[in-house]
């Protein structure tokens, strides 16, 4: 059996850059500090709200975190909250919570993306293992747009005719057939290759042909001609 102990390091071996954070939307008081003292007990931040429109009101870290919700709350639901932070693409991991668990409540909690449904009262390692996978859900969607943030950067240094090249080498061309779609010589297609390369950071034709997946460019020359 995994002890919360073994959660705690779970979550604090996790690649983080800033500390995470756990946000707990409950109009329970006594709900909000139990899970407070939870949370801090394993080393995380805590922040609290009432309602869920507090919450909507305030501005949210960019760090790693995961959102604890209940469902039933007076005003906007715990289903309406998510509906909001979609609307404002804020992407961030949901546990639901609930007072009065149902098979139809906790499937379109599931649906709806949540990292877990947990019925009141919950075991506090539940719980804990339910943050550390929401959390490094979390990690994992932040290092993924900042990688692709960091390709996009590199992409943007590239010259017009680089860019081609790329497009269409990634797309299967040859230097010799790139060379002749684009009316440049073959020696003049390799240094734009070499130059491309090399700003890009690619290893191989393997790296460039993911990162052309990955920026939606792969083969897009040879498609528009």
């Amino acid at each position: 059996m995994t002890t919360i102990g073994e959660t705690a390091r779970r979550i604090s071996t996790a690649e983080v850059i800033v500390e995470p954070i756990v946000y707990v939307v409950d109009d329970d008081c006594l709900i909000r500090g139990m899970l407070s003292s939870l949370f801090r007990s394993v080393g995380l931040q805590v922040r609290l709200f009432e309602s869920a429109r507090e919450l909507l009101q305030s501005e949210l870290d960019d760090a790693p975190s995961c959102l604890v919700l209940d469902i039933r709350m007076p005003g906007l639901s715990g289903f309406d909250l998510q509906a909001e932070l979609a609307k404002s693409n804020i992407r961030i991991p949901i546990i639901f919570l609930t007072g009065h668990g149902d098979v139809s409540t906790s499937v379109r909690a599931m649906k709806a993306g949540a990292v877990d449904f947990l019925t009141k009262p919950f075991r506090e390692q539940d719980m804990l293992d339910a943050v550390a996978t929401a959390l490094e859900r979390d990690q994992k969607r932040s290092n993924e747009e900042r990688s692709h943030s960091d390709l996009q950067d590199r992409f943007a240094l590239l010259s017009d005719r680089e860019r081609q090249v790329m497009a269409l080498v990634t797309g299967g061309l040859m230097n010799k057939q790139v060379a002749s779609k684009i009316g440049i010589a073959q020696q003049t297609v390799k240094l734009h290759r070499g130059n491309l390369t090399r700003k890009m950071r690619a290893k191989s034709l393997a790296d460039l042909v993911l990162m052309a997946e990955n920026l939606g460019i792969r083969g897009r020359e040879k498609e528009q001609n």
